[in-house]
């Protein structure tokens, strides 16, 4: 009998032991702070809502002539689509591109000039979708896309590899590359 009773306390004691030693081992960081990073054309889910990001271009300028709008760095002009689905109406928050030394830029809220601009306060009904351009006003550089389901908490990342394929305005007339080699004429 007091064999018994000793045989529990240790059980007791070694279960308490093994619960505190494993709770150590936990990460410390909830996974909500380090969202899954997706590559461009993949879905992304984030709850309710799966977000694809198609393509990326840098801007020197919105629009054309004495309309045009110029930005502080570069406009930064994202082709992406989100699906609700879900049962119920799904509000699309903000989105935020963040660089590999960990500044953040916010989208811009004034789409003028933007073609197929999405809007700013957006919503999906049921099995709807959303799609065309979000900008941003940022350095050129290596980013990720932030987004988020529709309440904010859960968020996932897209990588934004730098890519300047889209700079150059079309209208900019520049003459032919010598094909003369250096020191010949």
């Amino acid at each position: 009998m007091y064999g018994m009773r000793r045989f529990r306390a240790a059980l007791v004691w070694l279960t308490a032991g093994c619960a505190a030693w494993l709770s150590g081992c936990s990460p410390s960081t909830p996974a909500a702070e380090h969202p899954f990073t997706y590559n461009l054309g993949e879905r992304a889910p984030a709850g309710r809502l799966t977000y694809t990001v198609f393509e990326t271009r840098w801007m020197t300028h919105l629009g054309e002539g004495l309309d045009a709008r110029v930005p502080q760095n570069r406009f930064l002009v994202i082709r992406m689509s989100a699906v609700n689905g879900g049962s119920t109406e799904a509000s699309i928050p903000d989105f935020t591109i963040q660089d590999d030394h960990g500044n953040s830029f916010d989208e811009l809220s004034d789409g003028i000039g933007v073609p197929q601009w999405v809007g700013y306060l957006r919503s999906a009904r049921p099995t709807d979708f959303l799609e065309g351009n979000i900008v941003f006003d940022a350095p050129p550089a290596h980013y990720r896309l932030q987004m988020a389901d529709e309440t904010g908490k859960q968020k996932v990342l897209v990588d934004l590899p730098l890519n300047f394929d889209a700079d150059v305005p079309a209208d900019l007339n520049l003459p032919p590359r010598s094909k003369v080699a250096p020191g010949q004429k």
